[in-house]
């Protein structure tokens, strides 16, 4: 999926590529990248020469849509760089500590809603594998009440790393994950799975990545006991690529 071009209205968006020897069912990585949503361009009206006593208030019109577009563009921008780019003091630059314990793992079943008590999150999730370039598929845009579950990641609540991701936001305002920087050490996340049970995991810590040098190995190599990670975008944002240029990643452990 290639970058946005530059000029192109754009939406926050997830990418994830599996790293080499991390493609198998269970495990895989992710990136972040954003997708373009284009928009038709704004083409000043142009009077023909029977109505040029009428060319002043055309201009005029002209100028005042002008002004509305840019406006509107410059809203947009505002929009999609919002609170995604305010990091809390509250989130790590290293990996929590490893849990010293956790519940034991529960039977297999895919998840189809989680849900943040803390961030008033309800959402359901869909199921992710991989496009056709070999990158993780993502949530689509336009619903931002959605997450995605990673199918070649663990199944949440058993043994290993289940990730699970969201959008941040775009330029028609927040989405699924756009809180999650705020959650802190304790809160729960609540996985209800197929079979009707529900996975429940405790925060251990948040972390914010740059893309750059993104830990793909350590993020998502399966864990010894039941993990979840919920990833998004967020951090610093470059106006020219449209793209955050960071990742926020939540470590939780299974609680019950």
């Amino acid at each position: 999926m290639a970058s946005p071009r530059r000029g192109k209205s754009s939406q926050a968006s997830l990418l994830l590529a599996p790293p080499p020897g991390l493609r198998g069912p269970v495990r895989g990585r992710a990136q972040h990248r954003r997708r373009s949503q284009r928009t038709r361009p704004w083409r000043p009206w142009r009077p023909g020469v029977q109505v040029a006593a009428l060319a002043t208030g055309v201009v005029m019109v002209a100028g005042g849509t002008l002004a509305l577009v840019r406006a509107e563009a410059s809203a947009a921008s505002r929009a999609v760089t919002g609170g995604g780019t305010t990091v809390p003091s509250t989130v790590l630059t290293t990996a929590p500590a490893i849990p010293a314990r956790t519940a034991a793992e529960l039977k297999p079943s895919v998840p189809v809603r989680i849900i943040i008590p803390a961030l008033r999150v309800n959402a359901p999730i869909t199921r992710l594998g991989l496009a056709a370039d070999g990158s993780i598929q993502v949530p689509p845009l336009a619903d931002h009440n959605l997450a995605g579950w990673y199918d070649r990641s663990a199944m949440p609540g058993r043994y290993g790393t289940s990730v699970i991701l969201g959008h941040v936001d775009s330029y028609t305002g927040a989405s699924v994950f756009y809180d999650v920087r705020y959650l802190m050490p304790g809160q729960l996340v609540e996985v209800v799975r197929a079979n009707g049970s529900t996975a429940t995991f405790a925060v251990d810590g948040v972390r914010e990545v740059p893309k750059a040098t993104f830990p793909s190995r350590e993020i998502y190599a399966g864990t010894r006991y039941p993990g979840l990670r919920l990833i998004t975008c967020g951090g610093p944002f470059d106006s020219a690529s449209r793209q955050y240029l960071d990742n926020i990643v939540v470590y939780t452990h299974l609680v019950s």
